[in-house]
């Protein structure tokens, strides 16, 4: 009998083919709409391979009843939404998509800032609105982007993809990181800072840092009330890494100028969340990634790791590396 493989999206019909040369696919087919939980852990409980992502929650209640799971490939660089402890402990690889996604991200998290900076949205919607009736030297005016300082907070592969681009538009590159990116120091004269340093003097915070326990809530009211006025806070990493009441209360009373947002504490975000009814906010669906060739990259990358642990190979981007013996 064929490996079973369950996939929790509708994904390419490529995708699909390539899966089906080799295993027993099934695909939750409705685009628009996650699989229901009681679902996946019913596709789970047979399956020996899933091709998850980040809002798939599997923990140890799914992998407790998932007696024949071997591998879980994660469409993400990110693997919060997995128990790994659990994981190792019931044998199951859990791999991800480092690297593929790095500079369509980093593309993605720049144009956030520029539109954040340059109203880019708002300026948009007064003009498909019809409010564009005559030119005045003051409308819809934002602040330059060019020569000011960046401070990145998380100084990864992405966020040094980031830095590159900051660097083209002569900006000063402040960063903070749990060790110094030398690098980084090196070939875009990037400075480091600690946290509340780069708080303090950065014009656009752009955090990147990942989630885990020590970031969890790391942006509260205090820290964005150490931000200059005229700062802007951009987010393109993971939306549980700041306190959301804490920003809608900061935006509000002019804390800081404006918010560029790609990731929320609960997505999708609801229709009536306080972001959406706020100018100073560019809000986007988390699309980091989401251009046709990385996010093609990164199903491939997923197919690559499943095939990868059947054939007892070491699969290409393992996370729980002490999980299997290959």
């Amino acid at each position: 009998m064929k490996p079973f493989v369950y996939v929790t999206r509708k994904v390419p019909d490529d995708i699909v083919s390539r899966l089906s040369a080799s295993y027993h696919v099934e695909t939750w087919t409705e685009e628009d709409k996650a699989v229901p939980r009681d679902i996946l852990l019913q596709k789970a409980a047979s399956a020996d391979a899933l091709l998850t992502v980040i809002s798939d929650a599997v923990n140890d209640e799914l992998l407790s009843h998932a007696s024949q799971l071997k591998v879980v490939a994660n469409m993400a660089v990110g693997f919060d939404n997995i128990d790994l402890e659990s994981a190792s402990r019931h044998g199951v690889a859990i791999c991800n998509t480092p690297d593929v996604l790095t500079d369509t991200t980093a593309d993605l998290t720049f144009a956030l800032l520029l539109a954040t900076a340059r109203r880019m949205t708002e300026a948009s919607e007064f003009v498909k609105e019809g409010k564009w009736t005559s030119w005045a030297p003051m409308m819809l005016v934002g602040t330059d982007v060019h020569h000011k300082k960046i401070g990145i907070v998380g100084m990864g592969k992405i966020g040094t993809a980031v830095a590159k681009r900051a660097a083209g538009f002569d900006m000063e590159i402040l960063y903070h990181n749990r060790k110094r990116h030398e690098v980084a120091e090196e070939m875009l004269g990037a400075q480091y800072r600690s946290f509340d340093e780069l708080l303090q003097e950065a014009d656009f915070v752009v955090c990147l840092a990942p989630l885990n326990d020590g970031t969890r809530g790391l942006f509260q009211r205090e820290h964005f009330q150490k931000m200059k006025k005229e700062a802007m806070f951009i987010n393109a990493s993971r939306g549980p890494i700041i306190n959301e009441q804490a920003l809608i209360d900061a935006l509000e009373a002019g804390d800081i100028a404006a918010a560029g947002l790609d990731v929320f504490d609960k997505e999708p975000i609801s229709a009536d969340h306080p972001f959406l009814s706020m100018k100073n906010v560019v809000a986007l669906p988390h699309i980091g990634s989401a251009s046709k060739e990385t996010r093609m990259a990164m199903m491939m990358t997923c197919c690559d790791n499943i095939e990868a642990v059947f054939d007892d190979r070491p699969p290409k981007t393992l996370v729980n590396k002490d999980v299997l013996q290959f």
